[in-house]
């Protein structure tokens, strides 16, 4: 059987560890590979504990973050690759796109992962949906025969964004992650520049737990992780 793979991209090197951990650490321990892209550092935007240190500089930020984001996903048996690209604007060029669908094409994800597109309180994770979009789409290209290289269509979701009632987020899909969720709060401690955020997605998984076990019934369900489709998916029968 051919081995599933998992794709997630986020704007930001952290962005992955927060919404989507316990979902890659399951994916992996069925068997599966995943791999996590991150567009930009979150160097100027996201690191505000790394900035109270005395003489501080991007480039050690970015050292720090790139560090971080990789013992993260180390945790949940995931690789990961920084694009660099800069963030608060973060800014994507054609050349960008370009990289983005590449990889997509070689590494052909069964499994796409990305913001939404809607934000009001953080203006770079509209811009990464828009890319992940445009580049997935340039990969599949119109799925007939193409003048350039292309990989079969992905299923294409996006994870929880920090205020989902703001940005049109309403869960299809939640991913039991009780197995799994002591790795996530691991993944989640290696990201020392943004350590406010831990307790509060300890907590959401707890919050999305409970309504995974109102959906199943299912009483062992503990942690969840929420994740809305953008795409049908296709099954044999009902």
């Amino acid at each position: 059987m051919e081995q599933k793979r998992l794709l997630v991209v986020g704007a930001h090197s952290a962005d992955f560890v927060w919404r989507a951990a316990g979902a890659i650490a399951k994916h992996t321990l069925g068997g599966g590979d995943a791999r996590v892209v991150a567009l930009s550092y979150g160097e100027r935007g996201e690191s505000g504990e790394l900035w109270k240190e005395p003489g501080q500089t991007v480039e050690n930020v970015k050292r720090h973050r790139h560090a971080e984001a990789e013992a993260a996903a180390n945790e949940v048996g995931a690789s990961f690759e920084g694009f660099d690209l800069g963030d608060y604007p973060l800014q994507i060029t054609d050349e960008a796109i370009e990289r983005l669908a590449e990889l997509m094409r070689d590494y052909r994800p069964h499994i796409v992962l990305t913001h939404p597109d809607k934000d009001p309180f953080n203006p770079d994770h509209p811009v990464a949906s828009t890319a992940v979009s445009r580049a997935r789409l340039l990969t599949a290209g119109a799925v007939v025969e193409a003048g350039f290289r292309t990989a079969p269509p992905s299923e294409f979701l996006v994870f929880e964004p920090h205020q989902p009632e703001l940005c049109g987020f309403v869960p299809s899909l939640f991913v039991d992650i009780t197995e799994v969720f002591e790795q996530k709060k691991r993944a989640m401690g290696c990201m020392k520049a943004q350590s406010y955020l831990q307790q509060y997605y300890a907590e959401r998984a707890e919050h999305r737990g409970n309504h995974a076990r109102k959906v199943t019934g299912d009483k062992s369900i503990r942690q969840a992780e929420a994740f809305m489709r953008l795409v049908p998916n296709v099954v044999g029968a009902l």
